[in-house]
């Protein structure tokens, strides 16, 4: 584990030089054809319903939204973190909750934890208009349901902290989670990315987040942030935004693989094989992204990061999960 506080002159080249090898790689690796399933590349699981937990319905201009809420054991309302999906998010259950058991570990920890559901190629963010591709009827409007809707019914309703909350996520909830502690610092001091995509300005992600979009689910990308030149991309990328996040003080926990497998990934068919090879990928990527991202941190001075590099890992819900099991110390500290 490292934190962003031990840095150097020495450091910052250092990851200025990786930042530029990193870009030429990826750049490469873009070129692959499995870079259309930027998500959970693993095959889909049955759904595993937490009973624990209750549906909670806030209306939205999306129409009704479900969230799974999962009540801390203490029954506090006070400290309260947000779970988000990834790409291929459902519209039943969270990934979290039909592929891990993080809800029950954080709950124990006295952390209410609210699962929103759906939001399928969203990004979590307020789009500029429906997908002309897919026969989307709606505008996504994800940022505003997360930081206002859902918010205040969890406060009106529950009597949840509106305030210092916590905010992590996988993959697109990963560089998504950044996103809202950037904008919306009064609901989110704590942000964390495991596997996210933090530099989407550089060659090839746009290209490649356009195909992913289509991949899951026929999403037209430029109904989301316009075309890639536009000033939104820009607000969205946590590679840019890098600066107000120094500012804001907010805590980070940004993680990654290397996509190495272990043996953890045991490949007992061909579709094994093949969605262990999309996994290795992915996390090849998302380390390239992230390496760039904390150079650009490192650029600006200290600042309230941690950044764990695992030596080995892929694309994959048990990495994500140990992550979780590993950061809960640091959240626990920092929110409420």
């Amino acid at each position: 584990m490292r934190s962003v506080r031990a840095l150097g002159s020495v450091q910052v080249r250092h990851g200025r030089t990786f930042l530029r090898r990193s870009v030429a790689g990826l750049a490469m690796a873009l070129a692959l054809p499995w870079m259309v399933a930027l998500g959970p590349a693993t095959p889909p699981a049955a759904a595993s319903f937490d009973p624990g937990g209750q549906d909670f319905w806030v209306d939205s201009s999306m129409g009704p939204i479900k969230s799974r809420v999962f009540r801390a054991a203490d029954g506090n309302t006070q400290r309260v973190v947000y779970a988000l999906d990834g790409l291929r998010a459902r519209n039943d259950l969270s990934g979290w909750e039909i592929d891990t058991d993080v809800e029950r570990v954080l709950t124990a920890w006295n952390i209410n934890v609210v699962m929103p559901i759906g939001g399928q190629s969203s990004f979590y963010s307020d789009w500029m208009a429906p997908s002309n591709t897919n026969g989307q009827a709606t505008a996504y409007a994800w940022e505003t349901f997360l930081t206002r809707d859902l918010r205040y019914a969890l406060r009106d309703r529950l009597g949840f902290n509106p305030n210092g909350n916590g905010v992590f996520g996988l993959s697109m909830g990963g560089s998504a989670a950044l996103v809202m502690a950037a904008y919306h610092p009064d609901q989110f001091r704590y942000a964390a990315s495991y596997s996210g995509y933090l530099n989407i300005s550089a060659p090839g992600m746009r290209e490649a987040l356009r195909l992913a979009l289509l991949d899951a689910g026929g999403f037209n990308i430029d109904s989301m942030w316009g075309p890639p030149w536009s000033e939104l991309w820009l607000r969205n990328d946590p590679f840019v935004f890098a600066p107000q996040l120094r500012a804001n003080g907010t805590r980070l926990w940004i993680s990654t693989g290397n996509g190495v497998p272990t043996a953890r990934d045991a490949v007992n068919s061909p579709l094994d094989a093949y969605n262990l090879t999309n996994a290795a990928g992915l996390e090849t990527v998302a380390l390239a992204n992230t390496r760039a991202f904390q150079a650009r941190m490192d650029s600006l001075g200290p600042s309230n990061a941690v950044f764990d590099y695992t030596p080995e890992g892929v694309h994959s819900w048990k990495y994500w999960a140990d992550q979780v099991y590993k950061m809960l110390p640091d959240l626990s500290a920092n929110i409420g």
